[in-house]
């Protein structure tokens, strides 16, 4: 896999760019991102980045999408954007077998489309920009371990079919093969509800002995301070908690101990990168738009660029509370 390491990001799009900005642009490019569970803090912050590509742009952004994990919703947006016939397309995707046709339409219809944060690997988009999935949930299980001393039961909590969330329990699968002694107990579906994890974590304060839950670890943004919450009604600071993402009452509640640690992603900078990605290709349209680029030899883009993440516990905690406090600027 051709793959681009976060600290070639800078160079690479240096260089990429240069001439951009020198281009004419017009309000009349217009640049989609389409999402789901935009209200979350996290999306909000992937929008901010799509917004200010734009700004720098002179073009216009649209963001849109579901305000839940719904890929249905997440599709008939998609199948809208599609129908105004946009300068360029950046989606996230929900689920790979509901999106992955559109996406080959659109690209068939001569539409440039990038996935960003979770990936259709086996669709035509052009390239992906995100997290390395599969090594972030390696990072999480080598933590766990670390944390129960290489023994204990494990549970997570995720959206079973998100692209993404698999790739990253995959990651912490391969760590825990190497631990005979660590033990899944339970991989629950949310079905769009984060309270389920409050009430299984609740529920599971029952298990003893053998059946105890040692770590609790939510793959996706919304649920860590909700079975932080449960675990601190429980009295139960024998537990650890190990959860996704950046935000501001995340990293709170690393500050005061309730979880123990994050795996903090880029979403400002995947959706600025992929609207500047988007603007290249439109004006400068490549004749291989409708081939497959994972195998393409030649093709004009990455498969893969990797805008990192990083393990944030108390130890660092405070860098990333400053940069929440100043608007990442």
């Amino acid at each position: 896999m051709k793959t681009i390491r976060p600290w070639l990001l800078p160079l690479l799009f240096l260089a990429l760019f240069s001439s951009a900005g020198c281009r004419r642009h017009s309000g009349k490019e217009t640049y989609y991102l389409v999402g789901h569970n935009l209200s979350l803090p996290y999306w909000q912050t992937a929008a901010a980045g799509f917004q200010k590509a734009a700004a720098q742009y002179h073009v216009t952004a649209r963001v849109v999408g579901s305000a839940q994990w719904d890929p249905q919703a997440e599709l008939a947006e998609l199948h809208r954007a599609i129908a105004t016939k946009p300068s360029g397309i950046l989606i996230t995707v929900a689920d790979e077998a509901v999106l992955q046709p559109e996406i080959n339409a659109a690209i068939a219809a001569g539409i440039p489309i990038i996935t960003f944060d979770s990936d259709a690997v086996g669709s035509r988009r052009l390239f992906f920009i995100g997290t390395n999935n599969l090594e972030a949930g390696r990072m999480g299980g080598q933590r766990v371990i670390e944390k129960l001393g290489g023994r204990g039961n494990v549970v997570f909590f995720t959206q079973p079919g998100q692209p993404n969330l698999e790739e990253r329990l995959k990651g912490f699968k391969e760590v825990f093969a190497t631990r005979p002694e660590i033990h899944i107990a339970a991989v629950v579906n949310l079905k769009d509800d984060p309270r389920t994890a409050f009430d299984w974590t609740a529920e599971s304060m029952a298990l003893t002995g053998d059946k105890k839950i040692d770590a609790y670890v939510c793959l996706e943004s919304a649920t860590g301070v909700i079975v932080a919450d449960a675990l601190k009604r429980a009295h139960a600071q024998d537990r650890e908690l190990l959860v996704w993402d950046a935000n501001p009452d995340t990293l709170d509640a690393i500050k005061t101990g309730a979880i123990d640690a994050t795996i903090s992603q880029k979403p400002f900078t995947m959706a600025w990168v992929g609207l500047r990605a988007l603007d290249e290709i439109f004006h400068d349209p490549h004749k291989d738009l409708h081939k497959e680029q994972i195998t393409n030899s030649v093709s004009p883009w990455p498969v893969f660029v990797d805008t990192g993440s990083a393990l944030v516990d108390k130890d660092n905690v405070d860098l990333y509370l400053a940069d929440t406090a100043t608007g990442g600027k």
